[in-house]
């Protein structure tokens, strides 16, 4: 009741329901269209960058301050981005956290020092304002915004403890300066949101384009199914027709087929809901969940089923929505399943496992299959939208999908793999009790 209430409040308060939608809902992008080149670009960027200015405003037009180990110390910050463990994977916790950290360190809190340090001098004041600019291009705007006044005030209590005896901004130029930040600051704030906004909107209507399309396509499958159900009707009239079982046999495909195309079709409109998941609190028993989404899999063949073995070392309960939870693991089966079909795979038991257990005081859920695997230039790019490790078979949102649901249950998703061996997606959850 309390929040009907709530939502009832909040739709009479436009404002309020904007505020909401953009700083708790929006998803959080901690580097903006995050690659591995990308990453090593920024990081080559900074790792020459800073040598190269710190010589430029000491020797060649020479400003008031300059700190050449400072400089080294954020050239070696920029060479960490560069490395492999780092870039390999832009959606790994590591990265995103090591790329909030260099870029925070490396923006408003070097330049607000450097800008107290000199004076606020024309430079500065200049390279102030492209730094904010810079940094709501590099990351989400809230962290953006963020980062800018933590980073500004760090930067003002270490000049006031350990910087070096440099006269103020004139009080002359203060307010000039206020103005100038101001503008900055509101532009490229203005900027990142009408960019974020533009990106979950193109996203929004294609998933939503989609989920019509997937959800269209039941109309040719009902009729599909009338058709299976005349063809039984008619063998049950005629049982004596030589063609009886071969009608049989065709009814019985028949049906089979519009089974596992509403199968897929309730992915794919699952998926299509990408950028709308609510969190979900209902306690999941992982045990329980495996079970049931591998009985009601609607398998191809006999041998397809065989192939799949499970195996509980620990149950365990996590928070979060059995429907959705369903929807991952159907993904990971369906996508296993095409890796053994793409290998020529005769189906052994075991080639599809699948294993629940505890470890590091937190639930694991894994699933490992022997098939093609995936090549290791594609690791880093499986979990984005749109992107399909199988070229021309699938259109790249099931891996997505998955990601968001792990990571709403607080958990996260990895995987591991290598080309002709097989991959295995382990997911990590919080456990309840």
């Amino acid at each position: 009741m309390r929040g009907i209430r709530f939502q009832a409040w909040l739709a009479q308060h436009p404002l309020l329901q904007w505020s909401r939608k953009e700083l708790i809902l929006a998803p959080l992008e901690p580097i903006l269209h995050p690659s591995s080149p990308r990453l090593w670009w920024l990081g080559l960027f900074i790792f020459v960058g800073q040598p190269l200015f710190g010589w430029i405003w000491s020797t060649w037009l020479p400003q008031p301050y300059e700190n050449p180990p400072l400089r080294i110390i954020a050239s070696l910050l920029g060479f960490s981005l560069m490395t492999r463990r780092i870039n390999h994977d832009p959606a790994s916790r590591l990265t995103q956290r090591l790329f909030g950290l260099v870029f925070w360190l490396e923006l408003p809190v070097l330049f607000s020092w450097m800008y107290l340090c000199n004076s606020g001098s024309a430079v500065w004041l200049a390279t102030m304002s492209v730094m904010v600019l810079i940094y709501y291009h590099a990351t989400d705007w809230r962290l953006a915004t963020l980062g800018t006044i933590t980073g500004g005030l760090v930067a003002w209590g270490l000049f006031k403890e350990i910087g070096p005896a440099a006269p103020p901004v004139p009080e002359s130029q203060r307010l000039v300066h206020a103005v100038v930040f101001a503008f900055s600051w509101a532009s490229a704030l203005v900027l990142s949101l009408s960019s974020a906004n533009l990106r979950r909107e193109h996203l929004s209507s294609t998933l939503a384009t989609m989920g019509i399309m997937a959800h269209e396509l039941r109309t040719p499958l009902s009729t599909a199914a009338l058709i299976g159900d005349a063809i039984q009707l008619e063998v049950q009239r005629q049982p004596d027709n030589p063609r009886a079982k071969q009608l049989e046999k065709l009814a019985f495909r028949l049906h089979t087929l519009v089974r596992n195309m509403n199968h897929q079709i309730d992915t794919q409109i699952a998926n299509a809901k990408l950028m709308q998941l609510p969190r979900h609190t209902e306690q999941v028993s992982a045990a329980e969940l495996v079970r049931n989404v591998v009985a009601a899999y609607p398998y191809i063949t006999s041998r397809q089923r065989e192939c799949v073995k499970v195996v509980i070392h620990e149950d365990f309960v996590f928070r979060s929505s059995a429907a959705q939870f369903s929807q991952v693991l159907d993904n990971l089966i369906k996508n296993a399943l095409h890796s053994l079909t793409a290998a020529d795979s005769q189906y052994a038991p075991g080639a599809l496992r699948i294993e629940v257990g505890l470890q590091r005081s937190g639930g694991r859920i894994a699933v490992a299959d022997e098939g093609m695997g995936i090549e290791a230039k594609l690791l880093p790019h499986i979990f984005k939208p749109f992107f399909s490790s199988n070229q021309g078979t699938g259109h790249g949102l099931g891996l997505a999908f998955c990601q968001q649901v792990v990571q709403s249950a607080g958990g996260s998703i990895h995987v591991k793999s290598e080309y002709a061996v097989g991959a295995i997606f382990t997911i990590e959850l919080p456990v309840v009790g």
